[in-house]
């Protein structure tokens, strides 16, 4: 570890003014170039022509009903004639979505028209601005898709409770179809909406975001990867299919919906602006898309052996646009498989990643109502933990040194100001970063807290499953085993700096970020 130079100059958070990345660096968050984007309208246009050769409409395609789970009691449309609606909350598109195919599988079934709606509410578990912003210009994207395809599209503000059985009454909608997360504010909302739509009116719930359906793929928590891999591999036949596409919709509203005031939907938003949004990367589905033909065309040849080196362009890059639903992960694996024969090994692994591992996330949220605690641990994990809570820490740090990237390892401050100023921090880095939260801080409870609070504040895909399970396998050793005694960490797995340093040039990505040490009080420096 480098020796601690003078704090002057130190990193601070992120003001509110737009982040742009340095224009030298070269990786996976540099801007896409004008021949990207050319590629990358190519790739869009492919894509829509699968879609097309797939299937004309979902009425001439064969939807599995094992993505769907009904959550009223009626299972008949109402006869008011108003429409379907699609209550558009995970997933923030509109091709490739099962949810929305749903909704109109039943509206051109029983000829009537297609409504969506989003709830938008003014604060949410602590996201900022950055959160917010991407959120809101792909939601901008979707309503004018929405517009071309004669789906009506409403922005309600409010909790969804009262917004959606309120859209039900005014435009005597005739069923709800809504997506799926196994998160617990989600679920809440689902249950609210659940008990407050009138008891006559259909209500359903698809699981657009996994490839299996997490209710399918298992019936409990999995141990880890090893024990869900089979039960989904097993089913992918079954559930990895193209997409038919979302058409024109041929049966207009009587009633139109209201055209979105973006402006005043940004003003509607009570949260903290100091957290600025990034520009290295563009919100909405057409962006994740160009993104996910970048990283088959540029990237994925290197997956396989190099996207655990944080210097070098091999990640997909595509974690913001999965976790707002912006673009499908089905989609991502189909086009990704399709380079088999040139990168055999970097789509088996990206496979691994993208299905098993995110969908075991899914999976342990939903089966463990405490997946962001240590009761969520193993009894192994919680009694290790226990253990070493008193065992003398190497150092101990405040929640601003952390958060400004003042500690005394230089390594862990490029990591987090990668965070504040980009909106991510590479995948290999984060496990790193977290485990050395534990290594800093009083109590093993302590140091989950801020791990997740640090991740949900500044990075894009803060309040995920997978952020979520990332924090409680580095810090609780979810989906992980028992491995030597040692000082504070117990069994949990360690990683230290040197290990990192036989893994990456560590200095070339400290450097990168203008990251130094700083002199902490009674610690010893290597």
């Amino acid at each position: 570890m480098s020796k601690p130079r003078s704090s002057k100059g130190a990193s601070k958070p992120p003001a509110a003014k737009k982040t742009k990345l340095e224009a030298s660096v070269k990786d996976e968050d540099s801007p896409s170039t004008s021949s990207d984007t050319v590629g990358g309208l190519e790739f869009l246009a492919n894509i829509d022509l699968k879609r097309r050769k797939c299937s004309d409409n979902i009425l001439d395609f064969k939807f599995n009903k094992r993505r769907c789970r009904l959550l009223s009691k009626s299972m008949e449309l109402g006869d008011s004639g108003g429409g379907v609606l699609y209550w558009m909350s995970r997933e923030q598109r509109v091709q490739d979505n099962w949810a929305l195919l749903y909704a109109q599988r039943l509206a051109l079934k029983m000829k009537l028209p297609l409504h969506i709606c989003f709830c938008l509410v003014p604060t949410f578990l602590g996201a900022t601005i950055r959160h917010f912003g991407f959120m809101l210009k792909g939601l901008e994207e979707v309503e004018t898709e929405c517009q071309k395809l004669k789906i009506e599209f409403h922005l309600l503000k409010g909790q969804s409770q009262i917004c959606v059985p309120d859209l039900i009454k005014k435009f005597k909608l005739d069923a709800v179809v809504t997506d799926f997360s196994p998160l617990r504010v989600p679920l809440s909302w689902v249950d609210k909406v659940k008990e407050s739509i009138p008891k006559d009116v259909p209500f359903c719930q698809i699981d657009a975001h996994n490839i299996v359906p997490v209710w399918v793929a298992s019936d409990k928590q999995e141990v880890g990867a090893r024990t869900i891999r089979k039960k989904i591999h097993d089913k992918l036949d079954e559930f990895l299919t193209n997409f038919p596409p979302v058409i024109e919709h041929p049966h207009p509203a009587k009633t139109k919906a209201q055209s979105v005031d973006w402006k005043a939907a940004d003003a509607y938003l009570e949260v903290d602006r100091r957290v600025g949004e990034v520009d290295w990367i563009t919100p909405g589905t057409k962006g994740g898309l160009q993104e996910l033909s970048n990283f088959c065309q540029k990237r994925l040849k290197m997956y396989a052996e190099k996207r655990n080196d944080p210097n070098l362009a091999a990640l997909s890059n595509l974690s913001p646009w999965l976790h707002f639903g912006q673009i499908s992960a089905q989609r991502c694996i189909l086009e990704v498989k399709e380079y088999k024969t040139k990168h055999a090994k970097s789509v088996d692994v990206y496979i691994e990643e993208a299905i098993i591992r995110r969908e075991l996330s899914d999976n342990f949220c939903f089966y463990n109502p405490n997946y962001d605690n240590l009761k969520g641990a193993a009894m192994w994990a919680q009694e290790t933990l226990e253990v070493h809570k008193k065992d003398k820490r190497p150092a101990l740090l405040s929640a601003q040194q952390l958060e400004e990237a003042k500690t005394h390892d230089d390594l862990w401050n490029a990591s987090q100001i990668q965070l504040t100023r980009t909106g991510k921090m590479h995948g290999f880095l984060r496990m790193y970063w977290a485990k050395k939260i534990l290594e800093w801080t009083e109590t093993p409870e302590e140091a989950l807290r801020l791990a997740i609070y640090l991740n949900d504040r500044y990075s894009l895909d803060g309040r995920d499953p997978s952020g979520y399970v990332g924090c409680m396998w580095s810090i609780c050793g979810i989906h992980d085993m028992g491995w030597k005694q040692r000082d504070v960490f117990g069994k949990i797995r360690y990683m230290n700096y040197k290990g990192c340093q036989r893994k990456f040039d560590v200095v070339a990505f400290v450097n990168r970020f203008g990251a130094k040490a700083y002199p902490i009080k009674g610690v010893k420096y290597e």
